[in-house]
């Protein structure tokens, strides 16, 4: 009976951690200054034990930044050393390798100590509208040009900020006040984190995590091991093309489940990329990991006991497992396509489990805006980096249709019109979904994006490009059909490359359309109430409804007059 009171005791301790780690999150959320933060929520929170091993991660946050900072505290407590360790000390680095693939993510440590001894740490991730260097884009021919580096190195200790360090950072950016308090919100949010894991140990009776610790790594090693062994033993390859910067890039995967790990190995995927697009293999690993968490132990929370019997292998120069100093800032594009090669091959060993391609990759921009330098500019003209975070469709499911304009996997929020343009002079003129472009099937792809965008009168600006699906879209799966492409263009007529800075001149626009999702399963197959509410709604054009899901001319028309009357389906 005691054992089973202190089960139930550590359950609710557990999930008292995972509250903690959210309101860290949260906390990081109401106080970050750059939009990709307090918007697009591109961030993740954790709770560490003293060997550095996660516990409990928040909820509001990325996988590529959480899988990736599982293994970063690792990291710190090596570089610092642990006789350095001191109580008000904060951490902090951007080392692509060592901490979540790019200098544009900032990592922050905080040591929680209790009684006057060091109970675990506290982490958290934010992506920075700004770091120096050639600014957020692929352009770069080394991690030289990105930006400013940090290697791991103190904050603060004892409580005392390094100001040269701020100096230095303050020196190197074009917006240092947004760097600055970014940095410090990093810091806060680890702060709350450790008050209130300190009110929990108090509340408890705790001296330390110890015993709660043993408790959610043990119990959630066992639930994955037990899921792995359910499954049959087996394995596939699987592969995916897509853009790359001046030439195509294969990713391939061999997926291998045994009776206690499941190994994916990426041996005969592209090499290293000349511009900056490489992906380290700590966030190629995060993605693997996710991929394969999503569809085989969902409900497992992640740690890292939950996490360790997903293995991933790839060779070094390969383009996800790029090394130093391969230029990176984009390591998200191939990053966020690692899921979907990794399904490729495991629907081969589960069918009907994963869903069909999606867009994979965000479609973020950046503007780098300034007064016009063709004429006199206006009074009041400015300069501002304005980043924003879009989606395209993602896959249809194999019992549902793909979510429209929803960024899988990366699970960030596509930034609202108003955030963006109050962030600088930038005028967002469309933003709507796009009609066919989901890919048909049984379940329909999820739609795209229209969006058009410009700068404010008496100004020009560099528009950095950071897509793809510009000529491989998403592939439908068990006979569905492609989602659509990319296509950008300026609103005058010339088509833009898909990735790289580009300039635009005053009074002109950039168009884009952004891809859908593939299809699942023959669309001759699809329930003719869902053609006719697709139709409805404008997801699907009449003639595609005829053509490709066979409605009939009366299905048409009754759908036609539903519309003149307002109804829905």
């Amino acid at each position: 009976m005691t054992q089973d009171i202190s089960n139930v005791a550590y359950q609710v301790m557990w999930n008292r951690l995972i509250s903690v780690v959210e309101e860290q999150a949260q906390a990081l959320v109401r106080t970050a200054f750059s939009t990709s933060v307090r918007e697009a929520g591109d961030l993740s929170a954790g709770v560490y034990d003293t060997e550095g091993r996660m516990l409990a991660q928040a909820v509001t946050g990325t996988p590529g930044h959480v899988n990736a900072m599982a293994d970063a505290v690792a990291y710190f407590i090596r570089r610092i050393g642990r006789e350095n360790i001191f109580e008000g000390d904060v951490y902090i680095t951007n080392d692509p390798w060592e901490g979540t693939g790019h200098l544009h993510d900032i990592t922050m440590v905080t040591p929680s100590f209790y009684g006057g001894a060091l109970v675990g740490f506290f982490a958290c991730t934010a992506h920075v509208v700004d770091i120096g260097g050639r600014g957020f884009g692929a352009d770069a021919a080394s991690v030289y040009e990105e930006g400013l580096y940090l290697p791991i190195m103190k904050f603060a200790e004892r409580g005392v900020v390094d100001k040269t360090l701020m100096q230095i950072v303050r020196g190197n950016v074009r917006e240092p006040d947004q760097l600055v308090g970014d940095i410090y919100a990093l810091a806060t949010c680890n702060e709350i984190g450790h008050r209130r894991l300190t009110e929990m140990l108090q509340e408890f009776g705790l001296d330390d995590l110890t015993g709660v610790a043993s408790f959610i790594l043990d119990n959630s090693r066992r639930a994955t091991l037990e899921r792995i062994a359910s499954l049959p033993q087996a394995e596939a390859t699987g592969e995916m093309t897509v853009d790359g910067f001046s030439a195509p890039i294969t990713l391939r995967v061999k997926l291998t489940i045994e009776k206690d790990r499941i190994l994916s190995d990426f041996t005969g995927t592209s090499g290293v990329d000349k511009k900056g697009i490489n992906c380290p293999l700590v966030y190629a690993k995060a993605y693997a990991c996710y991929a394969l968490k999503c569809a085989i132990a969902p409900e497992i929370p992640n740690n890292a006991a939950s996490l360790a019997p997903f293995e991933i292998f790839a060779p070094e120069g390969t383009i996800v497992n790029a090394v130093h100093p391969a230029p990176v800032a984009l390591r998200h594009i191939v990053g966020h396509f690692v899921p979907d090669t990794v399904y490729n091959a495991l629907d081969k060993i589960l069918p009907d489990t994963v869903p069909a391609e999606g867009a994979g990759c965000l479609c973020n921009f950046q503007l780098s805006l300034r007064p016009r330098t063709d004429m006199a500019a206006p009074e009041g003209a400015v300069r501002a980096e304005v980043l924003t975070f879009n989606s395209g469709g993602s896959g249809a499911r194999p019992g549902f249709d793909g979510l429209n304009a929803t960024a899988f996997p990366s699970g960030v929020m596509t930034m609202p019109v108003e955030a963006t343009e109050h962030a600088g002079p930038v005028i967002i003129w469309r933003k709507e979904l796009r009609p066919g472009s989901g890919g048909a099937g049984k379940q329909r792809g999820g739609l795209g994006q229209h969006m058009e965008v410009g700068a404010r009168e008496g100004h020009e600006f560099d528009f950095q490009a950071m897509f793809d699906r510009v000529r491989h879209p998403a592939q439908g799966r068990r006979g569905g059909g492609a989602g659509a492409a990319t296509t950008i263009a300026q609103d005058d007529g010339p088509a833009m490359q898909g990735k790289g800075k580009q300039f635009v001149p005053p009074g002109r626009r950039v168009v884009m359309a952004f891809p859908g999702g593939g299809g699942y399963g023959d669309a001759k197959a699809r329930d003719p109430s869902a053609i006719r509410r697709d139709l409805l709604r404008g997801y699907i054009t009449a003639e595609d409804a005829v053509e490709i899901y066979g409605l009939s001319p009366q299905d048409i028309a009754a759908v036609q007059d539903a519309i003149t009357k307002g109804e829905d389906f």
